[in-house]
């Protein structure tokens, strides 16, 4: 094929190995399409103040769409391009279905501000050692305002059937999907990786058909079903390889890099 016009990669699982560092190598190669005037857009579930650890490497054009598409960042000027929530009443509805539905669920909100969470919600690795909850609250108080993103947690549960377990109460009124463990990430019903990105792809002129993807996890299946050229990482979640046009090495192995660098005969 040609060479891309536009690169989107997802971070965790993908671009960002193991340990979670993007490696020399990587670097080296998204520094390289950057000089050549191709954007490689990081489209990720991560919040924002989980991405900002890898806005080193995200070039010169400077956006990374974050919160499963809800948030556009604008890198250089640290500030918001797009929001795009769910509502208050939405929110709330949505949760309090599933809190039905599955009564050891457990909250989180994600806001541009920050995230607050119900009083006995896990909190992830790195939000335990680096970032503090704006607050603690019940669920009616939690979800006060819209969100970029509701989190639900369930601990021990398979993270495929805790998806569909939300769906089957939730139906179409939100977006649910998840990346890798028991964590619900809820969106407004419109917004997804791809439908973000292909706002901002139009922005710059770019259709479809000239976007290579990237990603390894359901959150990631609209983008890989939109771009032209997909890619599921070696490792990925198999609904992820059933749905890519093509298989890179995996994240470990700098395989979103070692594609690009085929791509454009480095």
């Amino acid at each position: 094929m040609t060479a891309p016009r536009l690169v989107a990669t997802d971070l965790d699982g993908t671009l960002v190995r193991t340990d979670g560092t993007v490696s020399a190598y990587t670097a080296e190669v998204l520094a390289e399409l950057d000089r050549r005037g191709i954007p490689v857009v990081f489209v990720t579930g991560r919040p924002l103040r989980w991405t900002r650890d890898v806005f080193d490497y995200v070039g010169s054009h400077g956006l990374a769409i974050v919160s499963n598409g809800a948030l556009v960042w604008d890198v250089a000027t640290s500030t918001p391009v797009m929001e795009r929530p769910i509502e208050t009443a939405v929110a709330l509805q949505a949760a309090l279905a599933i809190r039905t539905a599955i009564p050891a669920v457990r909250f989180a909100a994600e806001t541009l501000d920050g995230w607050a969470m119900e009083p006995d919600y896990t909190r992830h690795h790195a939000d335990r050692q680096r970032f503090a909850p704006l607050r603690e609250a019940v669920l009616e108080e939690l979800i006060d305002r819209p969100l970029l993103k509701l989190l639900a947690r369930l601990d021990g549960a398979d993270p495929d059937e805790f998806v569909a377990a939300a769906v089957a109460v939730v139906g179409d009124r939100v977006n649910v999907t998840h990346s890798s463990f028991p964590l619900l990430e809820i969106s407004a019903p419109e917004v997804t990786k791809a439908s973000t990105l292909a706002l901002v792809a139009a922005d710059l002129g770019v259709g479809a058909e000239d976007v290579v993807a990237f990603g390894d996890q359901p959150n990631d299946l609209p983008m890989l079903s939109w771009a032209g050229t997909s890619y599921a990482m070696a490792d990925a979640h198999p609904q992820v390889t059933g749905c890519a046009t093509r298989v890179a090495p995996g994240h470990d192995e700098d395989g979103v890099a070692r594609v690009l660098a085929d791509l454009l005969g480095l």
